[in-house]
């Protein structure tokens, strides 16, 4: 958890300073990536919100993303996380959107994924998703990695969108 921390302190500081927000959709990763943000003082300054969107349930309830968005696509895939960063992002009013979606394990997911799959992306004044195969079935395990992994995708494009001049 440490490792998170440190991540999610040094995203505080670079939120901040810029005067921007960030909102949360994660499935595998439990939580993990808004716990370790608002964990950080003064979070209400940058953090909006975020969502465990473990289900179709949550998918529909929370995001209001419908099977007809979803044609075509599936969970715990790139276009799926980013689908999702877009649109906690948009629905919050955030500078930037997070997403991480996969299979944390023991045994992979229901659509052939093995444990240690995991789809994270960001939205905001640059746009990206990556895949991460740990490799492992320790589901606590993968679930840090996750969210390490998504923590570190969004302080890269922090910094890129900071050293490019593009604000959101």
């Amino acid at each position: 958890m440490q490792t998170l921390l440190t991540l999610a302190e040094r995203l505080a500081r670079g939120l901040r300073a810029r005067g921007e927000t960030v909102a949360v959709a994660e499935s595998s990763a439990g939580g993990l990536l808004a716990a370790s943000l608002l964990a950080q003082p003064g979070a209400s300054a940058f953090f909006l919100g975020g969502a465990v969107v473990y289900t179709l349930a949550a998918r529909e309830a929370l995001l209001g993303i419908t099977p007809a968005e979803m044609e075509g696509m599936r969970a715990a895939s790139e276009p799926y996380a980013l689908l999702l960063a877009r649109r906690l992002r948009v629905r919050l009013g955030a500078s930037w959107g997070l997403a991480e979606t996969g299979a944390a394990g023991p045994s992979g997911n229901r659509y052939g994924d093995p444990a240690g799959h995991s789809c994270f992306a960001v939205s905001g004044p640059i746009e990206v998703a990556r895949t991460l195969e740990t490799g492992s079935d320790d589901r606590l395990a993968n679930m840090r990695a996750f969210a390490a992994a998504a923590l570190t995708l969004l302080d890269e494009k922090l910094r890129a969108a900071a050293s490019n001049g593009d604000m959101p």
